[in-house]
């Protein structure tokens, strides 16, 4: 090996040993130093809370809080029953206005169906006058065929020797 081939070794397992204790060394600190201040201070260390939190509901007030001071538990009262109201009429408020919207949704449903009528009666008037004008022009086309028919035979009674009137028409 070359000495620059060596020198870029000797670099490289420096640089990779700096990246490991820049890695590991903030652990192992707080891990030393958690150890160390337990052994100091052990004599002096709180004794464990006894606290049996699933007992207690999730949002309690502790009692003894509220039993040594009235005024606070009167403030507490007070505040405890202020946010229940205005939660009340922040819903009522709520509760308004979607009502307010469905009766507009309800108001606009009644004008479509109002307009949809409308137009669905102006079509069967439109379809009933289309009926009576076929009736009356199929009258009147028997009534013309009668007549042609009568006509025809007057003319043959008086000699007339032309072939049959096509009915096509």
């Amino acid at each position: 090996m070359n000495p620059s081939q060596r020198l870029l070794k000797a670099a490289m397992t420096v640089l990779g040993l700096c990246l490991a204790a820049y890695i590991l060394a903030p652990p192992l600190y707080w891990h030393i130093t958690e150890g160390v201040a337990a052994v100091g201070h052990d004599s002096f260390s709180c004794p464990p809370c006894l606290c049996d939190c699933s007992s207690h509901p999730l949002l309690s007030i502790p009692e003894d809080c509220m039993k040594h001071d009235p005024e606070v538990s009167e403030d507490m009262e007070r505040s405890f029953t202020d946010l229940l109201s205005e939660e009340l009429k922040l819903r009522e408020a709520e509760a308004q206005e979607n009502q307010q919207r469905a009766d507009m949704a309800l108001l606009e449903a009644k004008k479509m169906a109002s307009q949809y009528q409308k137009e669905a009666d102006k079509c069967n008037m439109g379809m009933e006058t289309c009926e009576e004008a076929r009736e009356k022009a199929e009258a009147t086309l028997e009534i013309q065929r009668k007549l042609t028919a009568m006509w025809e035979f007057r003319a043959r009674q008086r000699g007339w020797k032309g072939g049959p009137i096509k009915p096509g028409i």
